[in-house]
């Protein structure tokens, strides 16, 4: 954790046969004081400090570049103007062509935000809510035309899917944003909405809060005298990481397909 950066859920992983090999890429969350000048210094501090160990993501860019990706949250609340200064060549704080280049990929939320992040100087966007139907960005219904406003534009479109979602526990207002599980249906649902754009990168939305029902990881029944934990009963504990693996193998399949 970085005092002035909170890294979480972004996680990529390399599957095949034999073995998981994760890498780590780095979501950068808004603080006090977030600018064009701090987020380069915050770049130069992750690359200067972890550019080189071998579990830092670098993704291969259209143009056969190795960049480091940037997922940068909440990236509305900068105005353009100042992303300029850090994402365009000719801004004050600039990384472009440096050491410190990378892939940075903003949020999109409403509609109006694929403007703003075409005209900050991002590479791309993700939606990272795993309620389909929370916003403009994570409605399943608008990927197709999101993604096609980033092919026309060269930018990268990357959907995020999630297993559910039910935060009453913590926010008992927010009723209507519970996504059940469906015993793994809501979840292979939001894969196939994702696939079905042909994106280069699908990001899962999930992390190891609970009362936010967002976690992939071995479930066991567990009730406490505050809260009853969701389990994935009538299935195994591991499924929904047996569903990922089967999802990013058909994910790896079918970008085989879109590039013959």
């Amino acid at each position: 954790m970085m005092a002035v950066a909170h890294l979480d859920e972004c996680l990529v992983a390399t599957m095949s046969s034999s073995c998981v090999f994760i890498q780590v890429a780095f979501h950068i969350q808004p603080y006090k004081g977030r600018t064009d000048q701090s987020m380069h210094d915050n770049i130069k501090y992750i690359i200067d400090r972890y550019g080189k160990h071998e579990a830092f993501y670098r993704f291969r860019t259209s143009t056969g570049q190795i960049l480091p990706l940037f997922y940068v949250y909440d990236s509305y609340l900068t105005p353009p103007d100042s992303w300029t200064e850090l994402l365009t060549p000719t801004g004050s704080q600039s990384v472009r062509g440096t050491p410190y280049d990378g892939v940075f990929v903003a949020l999109v939320v409403e509609e109006r935000h694929k403007h703003d992040i075409l005209a900050s100087g991002f590479d791309g966007m993700y939606t990272y809510f795993a309620s389909n139907g929370f916003s403009f960005g994570s409605s399943h219904q608008n990927w197709k035309a999101i993604k096609a406003f980033c092919d026309t534009n060269n930018l990268l479109f990357i959907p995020s899917v999630g297993p559910g979602y039910v935060d009453t526990a913590v926010r008992p207002w927010n009723n209507h944003n519970t996504r059940n599980r469906v015993n793994g249906r809501y979840y292979e649902t939001s894969l196939q909405a994702a696939l079905s754009v042909r994106p280069e990168i699908v990001t899962i939305t999930s992390f190891n809060q609970w009362h936010e029902g967002t976690q992939i990881e071995r479930a066991v029944p567990k009730k406490t005298a505050e809260r009853l934990y969701l389990d994935y009963l009538p299935n195994q504990a591991d499924h929904y990481l047996q569903l990922t693996r089967q999802w990013a193998q058909t994910f790896s399949r079918e970008k085989d397909k879109w590039l013959m």
